[in-house]
């Protein structure tokens, strides 16, 4: 297992610049860059990773990029949510986990441009291994053109993986990209999927890497056809009022931040999905 978990934090770090490289040449010569900073884990050689985080930009108001890599033991609460999650009696006697993944959250300078979302990750216990992730869209002003072509992108790319990986990753997403006190989706869906494990490592390897791979072209046509719309106030209220949505959603129901706080990770590099400034009515 040594040499797929090698393999796997390798490739979210190649994703990661990736994504960094493009998103820095859609800003052009004149546009934001990109801050790097080591992030560490609670705890001593517990292992960390990068943030990327980008203020301010002529396309991103603020865009983050986090990779890393961390292990150590769960607390007990984590041990519980597992446990029960994942049908596993043992693991209170041993608590052992190595994580890594790569998390991205966008909120964009044009209003019309939509926000997004995407992560994917590994996760190790001595009990297993499980990989999860996904994307979703999150317009403040909904263009149906741009919903089909980030669906239709996804869709090519879950294909080679089952008929039916999309539309089940589809349901999935819309269930846990919901907000129940609001009574509403947090945006316009995506893909997501968790605790993957079918026993065969490559095949779910490759199955997250295909929904890595799928991110830069579902959402760069998007973020170039709009960044340079013009808008105007009440354009920019509606921005800032879905923005207040999607911190709803993240500081209550995302098992992601729960998890990246509950065991010990950069509080900065787990909260930077937040976005720069919000409102709510």
């Amino acid at each position: 297992m040594e040499d797929q978990k090698a393999r796997a934090a390798a490739w979210f770090r190649e994703l990661r610049n990736q994504i960094v490289d493009a998103f820095e040449a859609l800003e052009g010569d004149a546009g934001g860059r990109f801050e790097v900073s080591q992030t560490t884990r609670a705890g001593e050689d517990a292992g960390g990773g990068l943030m990327s985080v980008m203020r301010g930009g002529q396309v991103f108001e603020k865009i983050g990029v986090n990779v890393s890599t961390v292990h150590g033991t769960l607390g007990e609460r984590a041990v519980a949510a597992m446990a029960a999650r994942k049908d596993l009696a043992g693991m209170a006697e041993d608590p052992r986990f190595w994580a890594s993944g790569i998390s991205l959250v966008a909120h964009m300078a044009n209003p019309h441009a939509p926000a997004v979302h995407m992560n994917t990750r590994m996760f190790w216990t001595p009990h297993g291994w499980w990989f999860g992730g996904g994307t979703d869209l999150n317009p403040a002003i909904e263009y149906a053109d741009d919903t089909a072509h980030f669906h239709q992108v996804l869709a090519e790319h879950c294909a080679p993986h089952g008929a039916d990986i999309y539309d089940r990753y589809k349901a999935w997403a819309d269930e846990y990209f919901y907000i129940p006190h609001r009574k509403r989706a947090r945006g316009v869906g995506g893909v997501f999927y968790d605790d993957l494990n079918t026993g065969d490592w490559d095949r779910d390897f490759a199955l997250t890497q295909d929904v890595g791979r799928a991110f830069l072209p579902a959402f760069l046509p998007l973020a170039e056809r709009r960044k340079d719309m013009p808008f105007n106030d009440a354009d920019r209220e509606a921005q800032l009022i879905h923005r207040g949505l999607y911190a709803e959603y993240n500081l209550v129901y995302d098992r992601g931040t729960k998890f990246g706080l509950e065991t010990g990770h950069d509080p900065d590099a787990v909260l930077m999905s937040l976005p720069p400034l919000a409102k709510w009515v």
